[in-house]
């Protein structure tokens, strides 16, 4: 079974909450600081695709991809507990609001 389908959203904040506590770095992490991290962590993860052009994952890539991911998915999970934003409902409600503007019907293979 993957870890996605065993472990939950909030023991994933859980375990970031409890990394930052350890650490006496909740001091550190205001939401401008976190969100910079975020932006940063999604440079690393574009970096990774530079001058290619972009449609597979190159032999030895997917590791790194998979690491950076990772480190965007930590920061913006520590600024859900720093924000106290419940992610869950915040992506739900973000769906709704994306079907509603792009209803599937008139987007279907399309972007725009």
């Amino acid at each position: 079974m993957p870890e996605d389908a065993r472990i939950t959203l909030q023991d994933l904040k859980n375990m970031v909450a409890a990394f930052v506590e350890e650490r006496d770095w909740a001091q550190f992490h205001t939401p401008k600081n976190l969100a910079m991290s975020v932006a940063i962590e999604a440079a690393e993860l574009m970096e990774l695709f530079q001058w290619s052009d972009g449609r597979e994952l190159e032999p030895g890539l997917l590791e790194r991809v998979e690491e950076e991911l990772a480190d965007v998915l930590i920061y913006c999970l520590a600024m859900a507990n720093t924000a106290g934003i419940d992610l869950a409902r915040a992506v739900e409600q973000k769906m709704a609001a994306n079907a509603r503007k792009y209803p599937a019907d008139l987007y279907r293979g399309r972007y725009r």
